[in-house]
């Protein structure tokens, strides 16, 4: 019967099993620090095997900065932590499929790696701008300050031993490692066809850009968007005021990734006035006015060419057909311009039915049909994403006092999040601040019946106490976020009674905490007999079943969302997760009678105590037990 490890993945172990799969003859043995036998890569033969080129020297295309080696390691480091529910903070806690969890991001990260990998379909974060405010996350990838300065080269008299090192390195060293940890991490959770979405100010918009082509590839990098937040512009400036800041937005794999097209707003929309089968669309004229002396028919005769019209308009050709006269792209003043597309592509739409021939007086002119979406543009301007109207006096009226500096604009992060997910995704944000995401899903969800789940995460930053967000009871930034959600639920089914009825705007909230175990769990070697006898449990005292439970979980990769009963047999607690998905109990000596009850329940997993056993002879009788009756179920202990 295999024990639970009761930590996050190990995702260096991980990567090892990929290569594995592919060179398995690059895999080797060595010993870890307890002296066990744990696998590892020849890197030397997987370099033969490549047939590649090793990089030789110092010199390279990459960001390099101090403390970058450290980021990677830790972002591949296991953690011994654990998240424990809090269903007295959540709303419809036995329901609700959203996830609140507060704790460093790079810990929750890791901690559902399990349970959510490739399941994420769009990851928006707007981190902290690098604007010389202090980083909450600080990780153990931190150096000393002798440590970098021996890394940038500076000596133990402080000169430095390289030239054209900028004077304030580390300051964009601390940024970049707390950003490339977890957007490494977070890259793990995206689905195939998934997305990621970073807010960005231009501090730090190039750098970034750089990590991510790193981490992602610079081929599935989609663009990089300019919003504009603030028109009026910040006149704090030194010199330009900026009035935008940046998105930049990124794939995992552009051979499944679609992006919708995007929205018009309802001024836009009522010009398409007209309808078919494939939805409403205005008409334009398909002569390429544009452009100048580069759509005439001598700069590009690949666009010349007739469409042939029939007589009595009911069909178009780019091939001459029968009682039908033919169209030329020439303009009312005699100009030979250019169709706006080859032949072959104006077949295409033909076909597609977007091409069509109308006369207007004694002439036949050629339009096409524009349907009401457009691929999405660099520079985004609509008002509705400016920051203070849309976000910040939402927020402010939403919660009665101003809680909050610069929230996104709700509108902008509606329109990202329709864009880029479909109504049954989840969407990822664990920079959450005053949650501005969760309330754009449930808003969204209302309007078109989606079903889209929400994991938000976000440190417990303090207030200032001489805030008014503190002084109206909120004293850490999630409280903020979770009250919000609350009332934006509210205020959503408030205004929509008929169509949000079974709205979901619950939320699950879970903190990130120590491990459920006791350090004897991890290292019994270390223990006397003597001592382990005196030992009452391997599981620390304040924590209950519920927090065992959703602990189990993690490590198996279940969702945290599911629903769950419990019940009695016995007089054992026995919990039952999303109808046999895991059943688990964990009270103590067990009686065989309730064992074979829940092995007759033919669970996927079970899992018990180890003290659930009153000795070694019984726990053997549980595995026959389950082989007999529930074969196919995984059984495991802690």
């Amino acid at each position: 019967m295999d024990k639970m490890r009761m930590e996050s993945v190990d995702v260096s172990a991980r990567n090892i099993e990929k290569i594995e799969k592919i060179f398995p003859e690059c895999i080797t043995e060595t010993v870890d620090e307890n002296g066990k036998l744990k696998k590892a890569i020849n890197f030397e033969l997987l370099r033969q095997t490549l047939l590649g080129e090793a990089i030789e020297g110092e010199e390279a295309y990459e960001l390099s900065w101090v403390g970058k080696k450290s980021a990677i390691i830790d972002a591949n480091s296991p953690i011994r932590k654990t998240l424990r529910p809090y269903p007295n903070e959540s709303v419809d806690w036995y329901t609700t499929e959203n996830l609140y969890i507060e704790g460093d991001n790079l810990e929750v990260l890791k901690l559902l790696q399990e349970s959510y990998l490739g399941k994420i379909k769009l990851v928006y974060i707007d981190p902290p701008y690098n604007t010389g405010n202090n980083i909450l996350y600080k990780n153990d990838y931190s150096v000393s300050q002798d440590e970098y300065d021996e890394e940038i080269g500076m000596d133990e008299d402080g000169n430095y031993l390289f030239t054209n090192t900028e004077s304030n390195g580390r300051f964009h060293s601390d940024w970049l490692s707390m950003m490339y940890s977890r957007i490494k991490v977070a890259k793990n959770l995206m689905a195939d066809d998934g997305f990621f979405a970073i807010a960005i100010d231009h501090n730090e918009l190039f750098n970034l850009g750089e990590i991510c082509d790193e981490i992602f590839g610079f081929s599935n990098r989609i663009g990089i968007i300019s919003v504009v937040h603030k028109p009026e512009g910040r006149n704090q400036a030194k010199y330009i005021g900026p009035s935008n800041e940046f998105m930049l937005l990124y794939i995992k794999d552009d051979r499944k990734a679609r992006i919708r097209k995007v929205a018009l707003d309802d001024e836009q929309v009522a010009l398409f006035d007209m309808r078919d089968e494939n939805g409403a669309y205005r008409l334009k004229n398909f002569i390429r006015l544009a452009d100048g002396k580069y759509a005439t028919r001598e700069a590009k005769p690949d666009f010349w060419y007739p469409i042939w019209a029939a007589k009595d308009l009911s069909k178009v050709s780019v091939d001459e057909l029968a009682d039908a006269v033919p169209v030329y792209p020439i303009t009312e003043t005699g100009v030979e311009r250019t169709w706006k597309t080859t032949k072959e592509t104006c077949a295409d739409r033909i076909a597609a039915g977007d091409i069509l021939a109308q006369k207007e007086s004694s002439k036949i002119y050629i339009y096409e049909k524009l349907r009401e979406d457009q691929v999405i543009k660099t520079h985004w301007i609509n008002k509705k994403y400016h920051g203070f109207h849309f976000g910040t006096k939402i927020l402010d009226d939403l919660l009665g006092v101003k809680t909050f500096d610069f929230p996104k604009s709700l509108y902008l992060m509606h329109d990202i999040i329709k864009l880029f997910t479909e109504k049954d995704d989840i969407i990822l944000d664990f920079f959450s601040g005053s949650a501005t995401s969760a309330h754009a899903i449930m808003q969204l969800n209302s309007e078109d019946m989606g079903e889209r789940k929400f994991i938000l995460a976000q440190i417990p930053a303090s207030c200032d106490s001489k805030s008014a967000a503190y002084k109206a009871g909120y004293h850490n930034i999630c409280e903020i976020g979770k009250e919000r959600i609350r009332r934006a639920g509210r205020k959503i089914k408030d205004e929509n009674p008929l169509t949000t009825q079974d709205l979901d705007t619950g939320f699950r909230v879970f903190k990130v905490a120590d491990s459920n175990m006791n350090d004897v769990y991890y290292s019994p070697a270390e223990y006397s007999q003597d001592l382990l006898s005196m030992l009452e449990s391997n599981v620390k005292s304040d924590r209950n079943d519920l927090d065992l439970l959703f602990g189990c979980l993690l490590e198996w990769g279940l969702p945290l969302s599911l629903p769950y009963s419990l019940e009695l047999i016995e007089g054992c607690t026995v919990h039952n997760y999303n109808d046999g998905d895991l059943i688990a109990c964990f009270d103590e000596n067990v009686p065989d009678s309730v064992i074979k009850e829940i092995a007759k329940k033919q669970p996927l997993r079970a899992v018990f105590r180890d003290s659930s056993f009153a000795d070694s002879p019984s726990k053997i009788n549980v595995g026959e037990m389950f082989k007999l009756l529930a074969p196919d179920t995984r059984v495991k202990v802690i």
